[in-house]
């Protein structure tokens, strides 16, 4: 059974090596990270784990019985109780309700853990996966997304009002 983690320094090379292998599946539906992610995946990290250390950003891992990262699920830009919710999952488990499923724990762990009330989630027009696992975890659609915030591509903000999920 898959389990979700906050992430850590021991998870760096499994991180790695999910985004390695699902970076062609990922560029299909988000902006691609880049080379230079990759090239500077090290440093990258290590900021990553500098901002959850000052709480204003968490960030999860859902990991299988073997270690292998199944998917990322991230809390930013934490401030006045309200997060920006980032998720992928890997390109074989797609399709099985376990973004779906995660994105509710953390709904649930966003409130109880953070004290958060409120996460707000954008997504591309072309991801359909990201908007119907948005809607299956109590998220509506609250306007269009500054294609700024989505690599240059044109999408919707969702948000979730997680006083209502209790």
């Amino acid at each position: 059974m898959p389990e979700l983690k906050r992430l850590h320094p021991s998870h760096a090379p499994a991180v790695l090596a999910f985004e390695l292998s699902n970076r062609a599946y990922f560029a299909a539906s988000v902006p691609d990270r880049g080379d230079e992610y990759f090239d500077r995946f090290t440093d990258r990290y290590n900021a990553l784990l500098a901002e959850q250390e000052a709480g204003t950003c968490a960030f999860y891992l859902l990991v299988a019985e073997d270690g292998a990262v199944l998917g990322r699920f991230n809390l930013l830009n934490i401030e006045n109780r309200t997060a920006e919710l980032g998720y992928r999952v890997a390109e074989h488990v797609a399709g099985r309700g376990l973004a779906t499923e995660t994105v509710r724990e953390l709904c649930r762990l966003a409130a109880r853990e953070h004290g958060l009330r409120t996460l707000r989630a954008a997504t591309t027009h072309r991801n359909a996966a990201s908007h119907r696992v948005l809607t299956k975890s109590g998220f509506i659609p609250i306007g269009p997304a500054d294609p700024a915030d989505l690599g240059g591509l044109p999408g919707t903000w969702y948000q979730c009002d997680l006083v209502l999920l209790s």
